[in-house]
């Protein structure tokens, strides 16, 4: 076996991926909103993806090549009349008048009761101010304002100021009012909800506590400390710019393999596209069926092994499996021309060649975390058409298989959008003059910091830049800047087929490494997890895999988010899962809910009966990791997972 060791590589250049809307600012919404009394009908969307009916054809081989000069035309068309379609919708929204109207007044007076009730306070704060200056006595102060009822103004620091009080009052009003026409908009659907995001981005921008010039609690700060607040938060923010993003941990805290993703293993394989981890028995004996996680490869995998205990992982091993992992390549300049079919093939396809090659099965046990459940299904159902099933069992973990409905990550889709990205990242096949390009770690890091920008974004200048504070270390939020690049075309096709077309779950829709994918055909029982509060992969999302897969499923709801969500182990008794009370999987997910019942605690116990009955027998665990073929390589975790993106 060759083994080839991957250039370093380069680092990314620092820029926010996420296209804001322009917003106008305004004190107050204006009465010069133009409305219509007869709403415009939008432009009627393009069907994109049938529900019935044949793919179209790919062109005879022997068909004449175009010309270099003419081969980019018909994408720009596409391109030109996405953005034709885009500005229709947006010409075709409007507030009813009534609505205005009721909105105007409503402004009116919120902000003059506002502007009365600090009218007091602000009057005493000037007296206190001149009266002090003159030799007057100060007038009495008035009652102590209350809470402002939002986390960013908790501070003492807002509410003994009037001024400020003042300020963050009027500007959660105005917040709330931008938010309320944003609402009342009619148009259609998708746009509507794009304005509501982009109003949402610029409301939180455009909070005082984001700027020292008005946020008292960091001018207080700087008095105190004589200025050092500021000149520290001036050093971090001259580090953040060397480094090329925003810090959210204190990252010279943590190194992998040292104090994370420490579990005990080795290497047994590597190519281009990843390295396999075996992990070190903990147990005399183990399920004679190897166990084999794949993890997104839009993230490293230790998120999988922070620590020993919180480690999906070393939990694993301790229920006596045979634990493989597969540790993604971070792409550079070197792997931008990856497809989609040779992910497949040459990662999850190759992993489970070698894991039963190593271990002996005929059968493993599959686990696939996020887009890693995406690519490992799609694995399966390309093994599946040629006539193989390799896995015992499928667990999915906040995977989305059917793309029909994806909360706010749809709001980014459209043909426009992926044909621009087509364009840029593609390959020349899919209109990119200049060949594929590498979509950078840092802005997907970034677009999914943007999702919650209060608390990944702002929260962070406002500690980091303004008070001076070096955030505390966080392992997970180490792992969560630890960004890893994309290959261009991978990434386009992947964005077409699933997200804008939603054809991986239409049988024989797709070709995928030259077989017609069913994900049907699919034998092995899956588990499939969904978090209650995932914003990336809505719960309801990871549900409708039930309708897709035809053998015997079960499905788990958890508490809290995509990430907190899964790793949530037994012994810290947090959280809560829901189960069905029967076996049944209705067509929706609301219906499945109310016939499910709360459990207190992780999901992780279900899980881990559920995988041991269909993991095989007791055997002796291996003596070492590998064989003759596959002999160890390096230590966990490997050279792969430490290169930066």
């Amino acid at each position: 076996m060759t083994r080839k060791n991957p250039a370093t590589p380069a680092s990314p250049a620092p820029k926010a991926a996420v296209k804001r809307a322009a917003v106008k600012k305004a004190a107050q919404p204006s009465a010069a909103v133009k409305t219509t009394a007869a709403k415009k009908q939008a432009a009627p969307r393009p069907k994109l993806a049938a529900a019935a009916g044949p793919a179209p054809a790919s062109a005879p081989a022997s068909a004449p090549a175009a010309s270099a000069s003419a081969a980019p035309a018909a994408p720009a068309a596409d391109f030109g009349a996405g953005l034709g379609e885009m500005w229709s919708t947006l010409a075709g929204l409007q507030i009813p008048p009534q609505a205005l109207s009721e909105l105007q007044s409503n402004y009116l007076k919120q902000a003059t009761e506002l502007w009365n009730s600090s009218l007091p306070a602000l009057g005493a704060g000037m007296g206190a101010m001149f009266g002090a200056a003159g030799g007057e006595a100060a007038p009495a102060a008035p009652a102590k304002p209350k809470s402002l009822g939002d986390r960013r103004f908790a501070s003492e620091a807002w509410t003994a100021n009037p001024a400020s009080s003042f300020l963050a009052q009027l500007y959660l009003l105005n917040a709330r009012t931008l938010q309320q026409m944003a609402d009342k908009l009619e148009g259609e659907a998708k746009t509507r909800e794009r304005i509501r995001f982009a109003v949402q981005q610029f409301v939180d921008a455009a909070a005082p506590s984001n700027y020292l010039a008005l946020n008292p609690e960091a001018q207080k700060l700087a008095l105190e400390t004589q200025g050092e607040s500021i000149a520290k938060g001036m050093q971090l923010l001259w580090a953040d710019i060397q480094r090329g993003h925003l810090s959210q941990t204190d990252e010279s805290a943590f190194e992998v393999g040292r104090n994370v993703a420490t579990s005990e293993g080795a290497v047994v394989f590597e190519n281009d596209f990843f390295q396999l981890i075996e992990y070190k028995p903990l147990t005399a004996t183990v399920h004679e069926r190897p166990f084999l996680l794949v993890p997104p490869c839009i993230n490293k995998y230790y998120i999988l092994d922070l620590q020993p205990e919180n480690s999906l992982i070393r939990y694993a091993v301790e229920q006596g499996h045979r634990v493989f992992v597969l540790s993604w390549r971070n792409p550079d300049a070197s792997c931008a021309a990856w497809t989609w079919d040779e992910v497949i093939e040459n990662a999850p396809i190759k992993a489970i060649e070698v894991v039963q090659d190593i271990s002996g099965a005929e059968q493993i046990d599959t686990l696939g975390f996020c887009v890693g459940g995406t690519i490992l299904a799609t694995a399966l159902a390309v093994l599946a058409a040629r006539g193989q099933q390799p896995a015992s069992s499928l667990t999915l973990l906040t995977t989305l298989i059917d793309f029909s409905s994806n909360g706010v990550l749809d709001l980014f889709i459209d043909e426009a959008m992926v044909k621009m990205r087509e364009m840029s990242l593609g390959d020349k096949s899919m209109g990119n003059p200049k060949g594929p390009a590498l979509l950078k770690g840092q802005e997907l890091a970034t677009t999914f910091s943007f999702l919650r920008p209060n608390d990944l974004v702002w929260n962070y200048v406002v500690g980091n830049y303004l008070k001076g504070e070096a955030p505390p270390a966080f392992d997970l939020l180490y792992w969560n800047g630890d960004s890893t690049n994309m290959a261009g075309p991978m990434y386009c096709w992947y964005l077409r087929h699933t997200y804008l077309q939603n054809e991986l779950k239409i049988p024989g829709r797709l070709t995928v490494c030259g077989e017609k994918l069913d994900l049907g055909l699919i034998e092995a029982p899956v588990y499939i997890y969904g978090s209650r509060e995932d914003h990336i992969v809505p719960w309801d999302a990871a549900y409708r895999s039930t309708q897709v897969f035809k053998g015997p499923k079960r499905f788990v709801l958890g508490a809290s988010g995509h990430i907190a969500g899964v790793i949530n182990p037994p012994a810290k008794g947090k959280r809560s899962h829901w189960l069905g009370k029967t076996a049944a999987l209705p067509a929706t997910s609301e219906q499945w809910f109310e016939g499910a019942a709360e459990h207190p605690g992780s999901w992780w116990t279900d899980w881990a009966a559920w995988l041991a009955g269909h993991a095989g027998r007791q055997v002796a665990a291996p003596k070492g990791p590998g064989n003759r073929r596959y002999p160890v390589i390096e230590p966990a975790p490997g050279r792969y997972v430490k290169q930066k993106a």
